[in-house]
């Protein structure tokens, strides 16, 4: 059985073999059970986000409100058998429990348990806060995009010239909004310095509210420097992790030369060229 590396510290023990035919459905996604169950699970997910989005409209809650939770208690009873399951599967159940992607399955299902405990009148925003927590079941599909370990490696390699970059933002607006205090006060709404912050965020940013603007000349100016700065900011963090997301592309490709159309560039662990199908030669 080929077990997925993301799973791979938790192998199933090699009996009773059934948790082994279950390990190989809901874990791992090159078997066409594995990619069956994650379609229909993807799809689940989807339904009952948008359930719980479409439950918050109070006209279509009070029509259906029975039907949406009759729903809701549907896809807690799926998601809690999932989890059941994996933590069944799993060599090392407690080591899953505690990882991302069980903390996240756990979430999906608790806050429907935990609104049976909290039934008075006066927890009903409690209970609501935790409707709403159900949105968080999204997070389930992360471990189904290919390429999230990808982008992740390449967030990580440029995590020291983004913080750079945004310790530079932070400079910038801290100057200008104690600049944009001492030339406009109170008259122009800028009441202290972190209101002068706020809105140079809101200007460098180019989102621009409107709430409060400079009325002077050369505080206007300012502004004008700050929204032409705004567009040549929004584009280095961009940079940054494209020049990364091209480097860890060129670290996971292979130098396997395929001898019948001469390809290359196919991935890491490929043996076989994926465009004629032939053997690759794999350099030592």
């Amino acid at each position: 059985m080929k077990y997925s590396p993301m799973v791979d510290s938790w192998r199933p023990p090699e009996d009773p073999p059934w948790k082994g035919k279950v390990y190989e459905v809901i874990f791992l996604h090159d078997t066409p059970a594995g990619k069956a169950f994650d379609v229909a699970l993807i799809a689940t997910i989807i339904v009952s986000v948008a359930v719980v989005m479409v439950d918050s409209v109070e006209s279509l809650s009070g029509s259906f409100g029975a039907t949406f939770r009759l729903a809701e208690w549907i896809f807690t009873i799926l998601f809690s058998a999932e989890y059941l399951l994996r933590l069944l599967t799993v060599r090392q159940a407690s080591k899953y429990a505690l990882s991302f992607f069980g903390v996240v399955d756990l979430l999906a299902v608790l806050p429907t348990y935990l609104s049976l405990l909290l039934p008075g009148g006066q927890y009903l925003i409690v209970i609501r806060i935790l409707r709403v927590l159900r949105v968080f079941r999204v997070l389930k599909l992360a471990q189904y995009v290919g390429e999230a370990r990808t982008l992740g490696a390449a967030l990580y390699a440029s995590r020291y010239k983004i913080i750079v970059f945004l310790f530079t933002v932070l400079t910038i607006v801290v100057v200008v909004g104690s600049m944009m205090f001492l030339l406009e006060g109170p008259e122009a709404g800028f009441t202290s310095i972190p209101r002068g912050v706020y809105w140079a965020i809101v200007t460098l940013t180019t989102v621009g509210y409107g709430d409060i603007h400079p009325i002077t000349p050369i505080g206007q100016f300012l502004a004008a420097l700050v929204m032409i700065m705004g567009y040549g900011i929004i584009a280095v963090p961009t940079g940054i992790v494209t020049v990364e997301l091209a480097n860890q592309a060129q670290r996971t490709e292979s130098p396997a030369l395929c001898p019948a159309c001469g390809s290359r560039n196919h991935e890491g662990d490929a043996r076989h060229c994926k465009n004629c199908g032939s053997k690759l030669e794999v350099p030592d």
